[in-house]
């Protein structure tokens, strides 16, 4: 089985390969597309977003979930709805954010693959998280276990304890050295 250390190696992995996509990302792939292209911002958008994710406090992060329900369901609109739903800063809901995202993965609209790339990355990223949040509860249960385990073991050794004190003490015999008051 994986150790955290490994998952901690993908984690990194990860987050370089997205710093990668920003840095290579053009620098006019602002909100207002060049003639003759769609509406739908880049790579750099959706980089700069999850940036400002971070940075939302829990309400700023609320209504931003509002708003995302609210408008028309575009690849970058369903990609920013994914990441809000991942970000640890609120009570994530992984299932639901992986879900959009393989919606947005299995997408043949032209302006899906252009966020396809970074939604592998977040699918990933949060495959490995649903893991490692998996392994923690498995190990917290068979810690309570364990505990369980524990504390009914000690029960039986103060019970059995308690029975040894409560025998009567018997005098000891004195033993008789060898040869000595045997058959004389």
């Amino acid at each position: 089985m994986p150790t955290l250390e490994v998952y901690s190696l993908r984690l990194i992995r990860a987050l370089c390969t997205l710093t990668f996509l920003a840095l290579t990302s053009c620098a006019g792939d602002g909100l207002r597309p060049p003639v003759g292209q769609s509406a739908e911002p880049g790579p750099g958008a959706a980089l700069s977003y999850y940036q400002a994710l971070q940075r939302m406090t829990p309400a700023e992060l609320s209504r931003e979930r509002s708003i995302l329900t609210a408008v028309p369901q575009t690849p970058f609109t369903q990609l920013r709805m994914a990441m809000l739903l991942g970000s640890g800063r609120i009570a994530p809901d992984l299932p639901r954010a992986q879900q959009i995202l393989e919606s947005l993965l299995k997408s043949i609209d032209p302006s899906a693959a252009t966020f396809q790339p970074i939604a592998r990355v977040l699918a990933d990223n949060y495959a490995e998280r649903l893991k490692l949040e998996a392994q923690v509860e498995r190990q917290s249960q068979l810690a309570k276990e364990a505990q369980r385990r524990q504390q009914e073991l000690q029960e039986k050794l103060d019970g059995l304890a308690g029975i040894e004190r409560s025998l009567t003490v018997r005098p000891r015999q004195q033993r008789l050295p060898a040869g000595k008051g045997e058959g004389r």
